[in-house]
């Protein structure tokens, strides 16, 4: 007994001291890549993930994800998409390290700046701002799916993101740090989350959510033809809360520039006693996220298992 207690010790130790270590060399890495500009650098980095990712065994899963989901799509036309995915995620990665650089938008001159807004999403932002009311923001991982916080919090609207905390101290620390100063409130996922969101929900917050990946405890969906499940919190929250959920997504556009997308307004299924239909509700906001997925495949991250 003795002995193992000293074995779990030393795991938990050097578990630890990888952690540190790890941690300063991620961090120094980030400090580095701010030194250049967001251009180069991204660039640099979707360049580096095109020759590593098809290397990497995550390549097979997003291969097996895309020919399933595509099965009109030759080997070749499912190539290019992989490696559009792969460049995209060095891009997403080089950003991370910018986004207090990323946003210059120009309300007088929206054509400028590295994120093009036109008026009419502008307006329709401004309204859903401007209603009086919370809401429920979902989006997917598309392009760069930080941006959408960014730009709320850039424009002064009171707004919560829900996060998932990184497995290394130094990085979370960072990684708070850094948010928090560009994207409002962070709120990270564990069992206090649902109890966060509701207080923020009550203040009036906009809240942010991803809600594109598998969730063992989820809701039943339909993607892409295949059964999965969907975290069926967005559905719930509407449930207890009279505000709109609106979906919002950035497109990749060429030259290092984005554009961005706000739905109108979702309204939650709901059954024959008038109560929200939690799966109903889900699939419909899954069927967006699967539209925006069809329209640019190259820019969703196909490389985590959706499908169980």
């Amino acid at each position: 007994m003795p002995l193992r207690g000293l074995k779990q010790r030393l795991r938990r130790g050097l578990k630890a001291t990888g952690n540190a270590v790890s941690g300063a060399v991620a961090i120094g890495v980030i400090n580095l890549m701010r030194l250049a500009r967001p251009d180069a650098v991204g660039n640099a980095a979707g360049r580096v993930m095109r020759a590593i990712g098809p290397l990497l065994p995550e390549h097979k899963i997003g291969r097996a994800n895309l020919t399933a989901a595509f099965p009109e799509k030759t080997p070749e036309e499912i190539d290019r998409i992989l490696l559009g995915v792969w460049d995209n995620l060095g891009r997403v990665g080089a950003e991370f390290t910018q986004l207090d650089r990323l946003i210059d938008y120009n309300r007088d001159h929206p054509e400028r700046g590295r994120l093009e807004i036109p008026k009419s999403l502008f307006d329709k932002f401004l309204a859903l701002a401007n209603d009086g009311k919370p809401a429920l923001v979902f989006t997917a991982h598309l392009a760069n799916w930080e941006l959408p916080a960014v730009f709320a919090a850039s424009q002064k609207l009171d707004s919560a993101a829900l996060y998932r905390r990184p497995n290394i101290a130094a990085i979370d620390r960072w990684v708070r740090k850094t948010r928090a100063a560009h994207m409002g409130e962070l709120i990270a996922t564990g069992l206090d989350a649902p109890v966060r969101i509701a207080d923020a929900l009550k203040r009036g917050a906009h809240i942010g959510m991803l809600v594109d990946q598998y969730y063992v405890r989820g809701v039943e969906v339909t993607f892409f033809g295949r059964k999965t499940n969907a975290n069926p919190l967005i559905a719930r929250l509407a449930q207890h809360f009279d505000c709109p959920i609106v979906g919002v997504r950035v497109i990749r556009l060429p030259g290092n520039r984005f554009t961005a997308e706000l739905t109108d307004e979702i309204k939650p299924v709901r059954d024959a006693k008038g109560d929200v239909d939690i799966a109903a509700t889900m699939q419909v906001i899954t069927g967006v996220i699967e539209s925006w997925v069809r329209e640019h495949p190259e820019q969703w991250l196909w490389l985590h298992r959706r499908w169980r």
